[in-house]
């Protein structure tokens, strides 16, 4: 039996005086490419939060590779990575440095010195820039300075070119065009492309329009915290649908 790369067991997040979260169970395998839907409240986004430990939960376990989550160190941590659906960028650094900060779980100090002050290596990040349908044109301007299309793959760059093992995104593809959301899916949901970049092997993915379905082999339903369906993508059907929408 392989052991799943994440867990959760019995899991509840109470936000003030409502759960977010209900007991939820759940495990994520090796290789899986994971689409999880719900409606806006439905507890997508602080399941994420739960999964790559920015919040813990008031019941309930939590393990990444079979280990809880609080025993973890800082480079076990990093095998995880995330795109925020309000994409958490720093306003005062460049695109390109915005993306390099997603290498400061793997280097040092020093590195992340030099990050600020302009002069570490920006060659991986643009190349991870470059996949994500970025110009150079905008690799050293100012964050507050490109459009909201552009910050949402600059966001998704910084979590690629951190190379982890499982890739969490909260609705990824807000902010882009058709052409462009159908080039960062397929990014996404494979793990090699023609510029032989390493993309994470396994991914969870929150959305919200039911057309961006292809290329998933799971799918996992929300509702008022709960998760009221898990299963293959063959075997979804619309009365699935109708508990969560």
């Amino acid at each position: 039996m392989i052991n799943p790369l994440l867990e959760l067991k019995e899991v509840s997040y109470k936000n003030k005086n409502n759960f977010t979260l209900n007991k939820v169970s759940l495990q994520v395998k090796s290789g899986e490419k994971i689409a999880l839907l719900g409606k806006s409240g439905a507890g997508k986004t602080t399941l994420i939060s739960i999964l790559n430990g920015t919040l813990k939960p008031n019941k309930g376990s939590v393990k990444l590779f079979n280990t809880e989550f609080d025993k973890l160190n800082l480079y076990q941590k990093s095998k995880i990575s995330t795109i925020w659906q309000d994409l958490r960028l720093i306003e005062d650094l460049s695109a390109e440095q915005n993306v390099n900060c997603g290498l400061l779980g793997k280097q040092s100090f020093l590195f992340a010195f030099k990050n600020l002050l302009n002069i570490s290596s920006f060659n991986k990040a643009h190349q991870y820039m470059q996949v994500c349908n970025l110009n150079k044109s905008i690799f050293s301007i100012n964050i507050k300075k490109i459009s909201g299309g552009q910050k949402q793959r600059v966001a998704i760059a910084r979590s690629l070119i951190q190379e982890s093992d499982i890739l969490l995104a909260d609705e990824p593809f807000n902010n882009l065009d058709p052409k462009l959301t159908s080039n960062i899916k397929n990014l996404l949901l494979i793990t090699k492309n023609k510029n032989k970049i390493k993309i994470p092997k396994t991914t969870l993915i929150s959305l919200h329009r039911l057309d961006l379905l292809d290329g998933f082999n799971r799918i996992i339903g929300m509702k008022n915290g709960e998760i009221l369906f898990d299963l293959e993508k063959t075997k979804l059907k619309k009365y699935h649908l109708n508990k969560i929408y």
